[in-house]
């Protein structure tokens, strides 16, 4: 049995997907998630306007799940990489086809995200053109705003997880991992 070109190239591919998601995460998320929580506040103190107050609601929420998302996944990666790199030397079979079940259910709420992020800029759009209040219209601006963070984010993330998968499929299909 050949497991040491086997687990390198199962150390390659996860190295690549993992730090994509760290520097994702750590880089993009997390910092937007804080900015947005500074301006959401900014708002609230300086702004008395309800288009302001509007504004700020969605910048607030979405900066405390914002921070907490790309501090969990940007701060658990590293760990979560060094336990899989562990399971793939001790017994590359059984890694592998666990990382392919669990990115398989990953895979399957891309769908779901997606429909999350267009009802929210559908709702964003609806409230900024077919409503006459600043608070609504802002609100409403401030939806759109975030529902295309959320496809970018999600778009990234999920062209990030195929070439993962395929070559975690690929190496559990070889011979030698029999």
């Amino acid at each position: 049995m050949i497991v040491e070109p086997i687990s390198a190239r199962l150390t390659e591919a996860m190295l690549a997907y993992f730090h994509g998601e760290k520097i994702e995460a750590l880089m993009f998320i997390l910092p937007i998630g804080l900015l947005s929580l500074v301006f959401g506040c900014w708002l609230l103190v300086e702004e008395r306007a309800s288009f302001a107050r509007g504004v700020s609601i969605p910048f607030l929420v979405m900066g405390i799940v914002m921070t907490a998302v790309g501090a969990t996944v940007g701060f658990r990666t590293p760990s979560q990489l060094r336990r899989l790199q562990q399971e793939v030397v001790s017994a590359p079979l059984q890694a592998t086809q666990a990382e392919v079940a669990r990115m398989t259910q990953v895979n399957g709420k891309w769908n779901s995200y997606l429909i999350l992020w267009g009802v929210m800029g559908v709702a964003g759009l609806a409230l900024r053109f077919a409503t006459k209040g600043d608070l609504t219209q802002g609100l409403g601006i401030a939806l759109v705003f975030f529902s295309g963070v959320g496809l970018m984010v999600d778009g990234f993330a999920e062209r990030r997880t195929h070439p993962y998968v395929s070559a975690l499929r690929a190496i559990a299909q070889e011979p030698d991992m029999r």
